[in-house]
């Protein structure tokens, strides 16, 4: 293998002790390993020294996301190509070879966006796959803004794994429970009313926009199949949506006087 086909696993953590190891097990077999920690306090460098991994160090400070070091992991990598790994994300072996494939080709795109399966109460949610993440990336062609939930600005051809290929998908080992996604739906909703300031929300928008959400969710995307724990998954979905709107009108209210 020449060094344009080099790639690099690039790992942001945070007290990430408890899927690491199997994290790390699962992209063993790339040429790099790269662990961007944010000042864990528990196990997680210990476990990424334990296998070898080139470590970096981001501040926390108060940061309750992981964008804002995004861009500064991927720049730590040696290699031309980088695949972007949350720590509680596998990557399956099929994944692996598929890309070390595709950079041999001349044809290959400059990123590639990848489907996730997504789980809750024990079960994959029909209704958050195919989840697409642009995560393996050209490094020189990409740039990640430190926004909440935003995918890197790329320079060039993006090209979708389909979704038929459940074989190539990430398995997101979270599971949150619903105590931990209405936890994270109050923390991500603060960081999304900046970004959404301009869309000049109304009264009705606590209404129409939660309940889209949740059509979507348990219809749409099909989460009726899942049970009950699809139809708790797309109520919560449309929790976030309130939240939000909420949040937004709580802003003009108080600016109002």
């Amino acid at each position: 293998m020449n060094d344009t086909q080099r790639i690099s696993v690039v790992i942001n953590t945070y007290n990430a002790e408890q899927h690491l190891k199997a994290v790390i097990e699962a992209v063993k077999d790339f040429d790099e390993i790269v662990i961007c920690d944010m000042e864990s306090t528990d196990e997680t460098l210990n476990i990424a020294r334990s296998y070898g991994c080139k470590i970096v160090t981001f501040p926390k400070g108060n940061l309750r996301i992981v964008e804002p070091a995004r861009q500064f992991a991927i720049d730590k990598a040696s290699s031309p190509w980088v695949l972007v790994v949350d720590a509680d994300e596998i990557v399956p072996a099929e994944l692996r070879h598929y890309l070390y494939n595709m950079v041999k080709q001349s044809t290959c795109p400059d990123a590639i966006a990848i489907p996730r399966k997504n789980y809750f109460m024990g079960r994959m949610m029909h209704s958050s796959y195919p989840d697409y993440i642009v995560r393996f990336l050209r490094r020189d062609k990409c740039t990640w803004p430190p926004i909440i939930h935003s995918s890197p600005k790329v320079e060039g051809r993006i090209l979708k794994i389909p979704a038929s290929r459940m074989d190539l998908a990430f398995e997101h080992l979270a599971n949150d429970s619903v105590a931990d996604i209405i936890r994270k739906n109050n923390t991500y909703s603060d960081y999304e009313v900046p970004r959404r300031r301009k869309k000049n929300y109304g009264f009705l928008a606590l209404f129409y926009r939660p309940l889209f959400r949740f059509f979507k969710s348990y219809f749409i995307k099909r989460g009726c199949l899942d049970g009950i724990p699809g139809l708790i998954h797309a109520v919560l979905d449309a929790d976030y949506q309130f939240y939000i709107v909420a949040k937004l009108l709580e802003e003009k209210q108080n600016k109002q006087g």
